[in-house]
């Protein structure tokens, strides 16, 4: 069999000419010959497979260049390239997915109307992190500012410290812009993926550092919240102290199918297991939240040195009773001390206000 005129191949590929042109000028898939006196493109019938395999993986969405590299594998090694490009697009587009519903219910419950009306508000906070009595290294990592607020805890051991440090200093550039409200929440989800490459990066043949993150940014009165982990915020408003984060740990996840109790949890030998964190598992799956706030807030992010020793009434009684930032940081830290510290503390106080 002879050689095809761009045209005839382009219809049995079922893909257009213009496509082929494209292909051969990114050198996927090159002409078997062009006629030197007319310049026209002719292609070997035996080149339908990859055209089709190209046009098939294109009405996927792979890019280019990754074509280019899964073209020239084995099948086997092709269709294993193919399901973990699949597998990122999946977890991307429902990492997008629940952006958009936070987003809807965000502007069904009105709140974009009402911090219109909201007065301007400016943030004191306060931050803090102490290595705890059992421990000779700190792993913990905390930030407080104008417009950012987080803590992150690194797994004990190599790498721990600078995974920490690097989930704080990936946000510290979205804290320098001018970000109008809706954007807040697509510019977190974002950084988190850039900060779990990188922690992912620190790995060693030995040791894969992992760390928990609990962050909220601010633009205007709305708070975009960003939690994987066991790191916590709570807020305080009206005199009463919510949790506004869930532990993403072993124990959370057999109390919520039931088969632990919260008090059989507190004690359990594996509470501090995470099934999620930065660096860890195949994905990162971090919750995203936009929340309003309003002048009186008081904002509490710590690490598990301080929740998991410190009770929750001792928590509400320190946070309640008027002191700054500065002296309520202090007063948390000296709490989980009183109760031997055994974990490293870190801790953030953030007071909204009118400006």
């Amino acid at each position: 069999m002879g050689l095809w005129t761009i045209g005839v191949f382009a219809r049995a590929a079922r893909l257009t000419p213009k496509a082929l042109r494209l292909y051969e000028q990114v050198g996927l898939l090159p002409p078997a010959a062009v006629d030197p006196e007319s310049g026209y493109r002719l292609y070997d019938p035996e080149q339908l497979p990859v055209a089709r395999l190209v046009a098939q993986l294109r009405r996927i969405g792979m890019p280019l260049a990754t074509i280019r590299v899964v073209c020239a594998l084995d099948p086997a090694a092709a269709a294993q390239a193919v399901t973990a490009y699949w597998r990122e697009v999946s977890a991307d587009t429902a990492a997008r997915a629940r952006l958009a519903t936070v987003l809807v219910e965000h502007l069904l419950e009105g709140d974009v109307t009402v911090s219109r009306s909201n007065p301007a508000l400016a943030v004191r906070c306060a931050a803090g992190c102490v290595t705890g009595a059992a421990r000779d290294s700190n792993e913990d990592a905390a930030y407080a500012g104008e417009r950012l607020f987080a803590v992150a805890d690194g797994m004990r051991g190599p790498g721990g410290a600078a995974a920490s440090a690097a989930a704080i200093d990936a946000l510290l550039p979205l804290a320098l812009a001018d970000t109008p409200a809706v954007d807040l929440l697509t510019m977190l989800a974002g950084a988190v993926t850039d900060v779990d490459r990188t922690v992912r990066a620190l790995a060693t043949d030995e040791h894969q550092p992992v760390t928990t993150l609990t962050a909220l940014l601010r633009g205007g009165s709305q708070l975009a919240l960003v939690h994987i982990g066991d790191t916590r915020a709570y807020l305080l408003r009206g005199g009463e102290l919510s949790l506004l984060t869930q532990d993403h740990t072993w124990v959370r996840t057999q109390v919520d199918q039931g088969r632990l109790d919260p008090d059989e949890a507190a004690a359990h030998p594996q509470r501090a297991v995470l099934v999620r964190a930065l660096g860890g598992g195949r994905q990162v799956e971090a919750d995203l939240a936009l929340r309003t706030a309003l002048p009186g807030d008081r904002y509490l992010l710590c690490s598990d040195g301080l929740w998991a020793v410190v009770d929750r009434a001792d928590l509400h009684a320190t946070l309640s009773a008027g002191g700054d930032p500065e002296d309520t940081v202090a007063a948390l830290v000296d709490l989980a001390q009183a109760r031997g510290g055994p974990d490293n503390i870190a801790c953030v106080v953030a007071d909204v206000v009118a400006a």
